[in-house]
């Protein structure tokens, strides 16, 4: 960047200091940070910041980014509550396409009745109809998508966990998209002040990322995860987390999913889920991969400098899994951590592994959580004590499961509460520092020499109402100095 390159944003303010200042961008980083008024005539192009709060980009660190590009292009059954209803949503979209029907956000948990293949194939005939749940770790196909993915359920016509991964991607639509459409999903990112994310699509990322990048889908920086299969071809490669691959795109850690989810009941708890037969195997959900696996597999990543990012929702998951960071010593973190042991969260904080989790969910899973984790649910979501333990918190959505906006998960997690009930566990709340530190990565307040990776907000979000942080306005967002969105004149 030639100092004509430079940018001032003027007038702006920053956390922690007592007074307006003029920041100075150039190389991609912050140069000069002085009182307003201060910097003159040393940049191609000034900004006027009028007052506006300047902090550093925010990341959303768990991302399924391609099953988020394609979201908006499949129906939406994010407000269905019943099977009934989203038979009748299926029933009313066929009307308008015949060829193939994908459907996502079924929430069935807590349903009234039960899903049937029957049903739904009454109600679609012979067009390839697939479901997705919200959380992706089901699927309801009718027989048509059955047999368009060679697979056969039982008289549910429901696809879980492992079976349901297997062929998910058979109704992603990928084929269809451009990118453009991955531009246009990186845009409306930068829109909320995000300038990079932690890619977890199960897909080959370390050469789908790069290609994209040299494409133009260049307004994100992705760390690309590995999936269990392309492990062998990434060590192979001597890639290690970190490692540039081309622009912003970086290694990512290894990604292990190691039990399944509470919607589904199948992440793996201590004690049987409500409702269910204790007797029946499958009453405390269970392991996806085995333990042994995913011990073997950790090793197989920290020796090759990869690190790990491992799935775990259920109470014995996160045990499991916190045992086997000890055994290995692997660095990285846990997905989700929803259900601990109340001697688990020092652990993590010993053992320096990140807590990777989703505010969101807890608003979206309140209600089923309470019906099926009842009287365990002052250790669901429990992020304030994992602050109390000195533990490393870092936020995502996990979009397409939440939406692609860090200042959802800050609201959520601040206020444990949404559509006006009461906050849930507020025991749990987190302060505003806290949570605003764990979607930068870590950083609340700037410094001469940062990256410029900057966003400019509405309002300081350490003192604002907290019926503002869901919906922050942002003005401008900078990615190494390039503005990838901006509301300025």
């Amino acid at each position: 960047m030639s100092p004509r390159d430079a940018i001032v944003v003027k007038n702006t303010r920053v956390p922690g200091a007592g007074h307006a200042v003029d920041v100075l961008i150039t190389g991609g980083r912050i140069e000069r940070m002085s009182p307003a008024g201060t910097i003159r005539g040393e940049a191609g192009r000034t900004l006027d910041a009028d007052g506006r709060w300047m902090l550093p980009g925010m990341w959303d660190h768990h991302v399924h980014f391609t099953q988020w590009v394609i979201r908006r292009q499949r129906v939406d059954l994010t407000t269905t509550s019943s099977a009934a209803e989203v038979l009748s949503v299926v029933q009313r979209s066929l009307r308008t396409d015949s060829r193939r029907l994908v459907g996502f956000g079924f929430r069935d948990g807590l349903w009234p009745d039960q899903p049937s293949l029957a049903a739904l194939d009454a109600v679609s005939g012979d067009i390839p109809v697939a479901l997705i749940a919200a959380d992706l770790h089901c699927m309801w196909l009718n027989t048509a998508a059955q047999r368009l993915a060679g697979v056969q359920t039982d008289p549910s016509g429901v696809l879980r966990e492992a079976a349901s991964f297997a062929v998910m991607d058979r109704f992603g639509s990928v084929e269809d998209l451009t990118l453009a459409d991955y531009v246009q999903t990186e845009r409306a990112a930068a829109a909320r002040g995000v300038v990079g994310v932690v890619d977890f699509e199960n897909a080959e990322n370390l050469t789908q990322w790069p290609q994209r990048w040299r494409g133009g889908v260049d307004l994100l920086r992705v760390r690309a995860a590995i999936w269990p299969q392309f492990l062998t071809e990434a060590i192979s490669a001597g890639r290690r987390t970190g490692d540039v691959l081309t622009g912003g795109v970086t290694v990512g850690p290894l990604k292990v999913i190691s039990d399944g989810s509470l919607n589904t009941r199948t992440a793996w708890c201590d004690e049987p889920y409500a409702g269910l037969d204790p007797a029946d195997p499958q009453a405390c959900g269970g392991p996806t991969v085995p333990p042994q696996q995913v011990r073997a597999l950790m090793e197989r990543a920290t020796v090759a400098g990869i690190e790990v990012a491992i799935h775990a929702i259920g109470d014995r998951a996160n045990a499991e899994v916190l045992d086997a960071f000890a055994a290995t010593s692997a660095g990285g973190s846990v997905e989700h951590a929803q259900l601990l042991r109340r001697e688990d969260a020092p652990r993590f904080a010993q053992l320096g592994v990140t807590a990777s989790v989703q505010p969101e969910h807890a608003m979206d899973d309140r209600d089923v959580a309470e019906a099926y984790w009842p009287g365990r649910t002052h250790r669901a979501f429990p992020l304030a004590r994992l602050r109390d333990a000195a533990v490393t918190l870092r936020f995502g959505s996990d979009a397409p499961v939440s939406p692609l906006d860090p200042w959802i998960q800050i609201a959520a997690a601040v206020i444990r509460s949404r559509d006006g009930r009461e906050s849930w566990h507020p025991e749990q709340r987190l302060d505003r520092h806290t949570a605003l530190a764990a979607s930068t990565g870590g950083r609340t307040t700037l410094q001469e020499g940062d990256e410029a990776d900057l966003i400019l907000i509405e309002a300081d979000p350490l003192s604002c109402p907290e019926d503002q942080l869901r919906s922050m306005p942002v003005a401008l967002t900078l990615l190494a100095g390039r503005i990838t969105h901006s509301t300025l004149v």
